[in-house]
């Protein structure tokens, strides 16, 4: 079992920066691939970034890519998401996931997920 606990999340101005944290506890975090998903208010909730397990290897959806970067720390069990350029659609909570037995951008195949952290983008 993986425990899964975001933060950094908040209110931002458009083209402002935020840094999500994912700290996770438990069985080893460097066995997973780990990801990032979002859902905005009335909306299903969507992939916005993937990071592997056992390479430097990402994925990003469309419409983060070039703003966002997605980063992990295996040693400190600890995943990262890096938001720049942000924009008012941007705004949503913001879930770390671990561990898909599906494709990468699939939120239905992932086992473990945080909590959520909520990201605002004002214009």
């Amino acid at each position: 079992q993986v425990h899964l606990v975001e933060s950094g999340g908040g209110l931002v101005q458009t083209g402002g920066s935020l840094r999500l944290s994912c700290a996770a506890s438990g069985r080893s975090f460097s066995d997973y691939s780990v990801a990032w998903f979002r859902q905005a208010p009335g909306k299903q909730r969507e992939f916005a970034a993937w990071i592997a397990w056992n390479s430097p290897a990402t994925k990003y959806a469309e419409a983060v890519k070039d703003r966002f970067t997605i980063a992990r720390n295996n040693a400190e069990n600890t995943a990262s998401l890096q938001m720049n350029s942000l924009k008012p659609e941007d705004t949503a909570v913001y879930y770390c996931a671990a561990y898909s037995t599906g494709p990468y951008d699939s939120a239905g195949h992932y086992h473990y997920w945080g909590q959520g952290t909520q990201v605002t983008v004002s214009s």
